[in-house]
């Protein structure tokens, strides 16, 4: 966990925010007995997460595709070559929804804009995470690798039994 307790706050208010504006079927699903507060999603995103990731073609036509995906200071950070569609597609068109669907247990859905990591201090944290990770830089990987952030506009956090998906993971928050 790299959150700050700020980035925390930020990201509750931004799972609170993004649940008032849901719609009446969608907190039929997700109400108050299921959703997780920023604490427990940041307990439970450590490691590398398979992601969801939908990007729009220039057709208007939505792609999907499955990547890495690594939560870090309230956030997820991914990467694709440079050369792939997906880069393509969010150099044009940087609005972007990201899910993470751990069976029937656990979701976290967001919808954001794709940001590139710039360089600096930032990118050498996110480097660090991921290098550790994977033991090899991400960087390393080929000649044009981007690394995102997701700026979340809007998130919604789901557990299907929060306290038994709490318990059995060791999460206390």
């Amino acid at each position: 966990m790299l959150e700050t307790t700020a980035e925390i706050e930020s990201l509750q208010s931004l799972l609170d925010a993004s649940h008032e504006r849901a719609t009446g079927h969608l907190r039929s699903i997700i109400d108050d007995d299921r959703t997780l507060t920023a604490a427990q999603v940041v307990a439970l995103m450590t490691g590398m997460k398979v992601l969801s990731c939908a990007t729009v073609t220039a057709k208007g036509e939505p792609r999907i595709t499955a990547l890495d995906g690594h939560f870090l200071h309230g956030t997820w950070t991914f990467s694709t070559a440079g050369d792939s569609a997906k880069a393509r597609h969010l150099e044009s068109r940087p609005a972007v929804s990201v899910a993470h669907i751990d069976g029937e247990e656990l979701a976290l859905f967001s919808h954001g804009t794709a940001v590139l990591v710039p360089p600096g201090s930032e990118r050498d944290e996110v480097d660090a995470h991921w290098s550790a990770h994977y033991g090899s830089s991400p960087w390393s990987w080929g000649d044009d690798i981007r690394m995102y952030r997701l700026k979340m506009s809007w998130v919604i956090a789901y557990a299907a039994h929060r306290d038994r998906l709490l318990a059995s993971r060791h999460v206390t928050t």
